[in-house]
């Protein structure tokens, strides 16, 4: 019999990664609400101390902008230009200037060509198409009982878990460029790195947990099909 959708025993596949998903979030909060009340003994803001490694590079024509909410900080590759949320910019706690630090990192990411940014970024269009429909795709087959339409939909689904996949590095490398230029520097004392090694640690695992939540569900997906294909 076919399982019902949204009822079927395949989601207990997805119980792990929800969990750590949880577990990430809640890290991530605490890291980030504690080391935002520890504040920076030089002084800088998060914004000061962006610009001043940004131009450390030699990335002076990189400007560094306001955006409204929580955690909404990137760096987008397409204009080269770096966006801190409104509790980081103008901050100088040790939360906020690891997190601008990170963006940093991949500005010079995006300068020196490092090439697991550069496959992201080459396949972030075809993948939003393939994030989009995939899903569909494959329960419309699962009702359908069309095995072709379900593995065009598990096809484009390993689209998106190779996205998660080349994310990891890119994110873990940003954040290694941070730590290191922030110890050599002296922006920040040791003990202040380490505080802001445990928020951007804190928020790595977010990534970890998205990642683990596309590969359980693509389990999950096969799981399905072949318990259709049974029937």
């Amino acid at each position: 019999m076919m399982p019902m959708l949204g009822l079927d025993w395949t989601m207990i596949i997805l119980f792990p990664a929800i969990l750590l998903a949880m577990w990430a979030q809640a890290r991530v909060k605490n890291a980030f609400t504690t080391y935002s009340r520890v504040h920076s003994r030089s002084g800088l803001t998060a914004r000061e101390a962006a610009r001043q490694i940004l131009d450390s590079y030699g990335l002076s024509g990189v400007p560094i902008r306001q955006v409204a909410g929580q955690l909404t900080d990137h760096y987008d590759p397409r204009d080269r230009s770096l966006s801190l949320s409104e509790p980081v910019y103008d901050s100088t706690s040790i939360a906020a200037i690891g997190v601008a630090a990170h963006e940093v990192g991949h500005a010079v990411q995006h300068a020196t060509g490092y090439a697991p940014l550069q496959i992201r970024n080459a396949v972030v269009p075809l993948l939003s198409l393939s994030s989009s429909a995939a899903m569909p795709l494959f329960f419309i087959g699962l009702l359908s009982a069309s095995n072709m339409l379900m593995n065009i939909g598990i096809l484009l689904f390993v689209g998106v878990l190779a996205f998660h996949l080349i994310t990891l590095p890119v994110e873990f490398d940003a954040s290694n460029r941070a730590l290191k230029v922030l110890s050599t520097n002296g922006m920040m004392t040791r003990d202040e790195v380490g505080g802001a090694r445990k928020v951007l640690n804190a928020a790595a695992m977010t990534y970890v947990s998205a990642t683990l939540m596309a590969a359980l569900q693509l389990v999950r997906l096969l799981a399905l099909r072949n318990s259709r294909s049974r029937d």
